[in-house]
């Protein structure tokens, strides 16, 4: 019988907390969370400018525009995404991800209600004010939303 062993390595990471002058992972995460407290203000200001920015793409004006407009409503969506993930603003990126996904459907269909995008705009706008202790309210604004998609998208499909 053969039996193989090897010296485990210590991983970089281990390296650093064990060392002299290394930083606890408890340590680590604090101060990530203050750093990112101090920058949601801002963050704050951008998710707002890009969901203005969705506000104001206009609908295409003939078939050949189509596709230049959605090209805008996804920039736009992942944008917010962007600004909202680092900040667990966990509604807002399911509400921008769906609809991110409608675009999707529409570049392959070809169409899609234009309206459907008014109504995510809202709702994001609705998503910002809302307290996040809210969670009943939010859970009721997001419900709403996915049954208004599911029916616009079942009567153009």
């Amino acid at each position: 019988m053969t039996v193989i062993t090897h010296a485990r390595r210590k991983s970089a990471l281990g390296k650093m907390i064990d060392s002299a002058g290394g930083v606890s992972v408890g340590v680590a995460l604090t101060r990530a969370r203050k750093n990112l407290e101090e920058l949601r203000a801002k963050a704050m200001v951008e998710l707002a400018l890009h969901i203005t920015e969705l506000s104001q793409l206009p609908p295409p004006s003939c078939p050949e525009d189509f596709g230049m407009r959605l090209d805008g409503v996804y920039r736009s969506a992942n944008a917010v995404i962007d600004a909202a993930a680092p900040f667990e603003l966990d509604d807002i990126c399911a509400v921008t991800k769906g609809l991110c996904d409608i675009v999707d459907t529409a570049q392959a269909r070809g169409a899609m209600d234009w309206r459907i995008i008014e109504v995510h705009v809202r709702t994001l706008r609705l998503l910002m004010v809302l307290p996040a202790e809210a969670r009943a309210e939010r859970d009721v604004v997001r419900a709403q939303l996915t049954d208004m998609v599911a029916r616009k998208v079942n009567q153009t499909g």
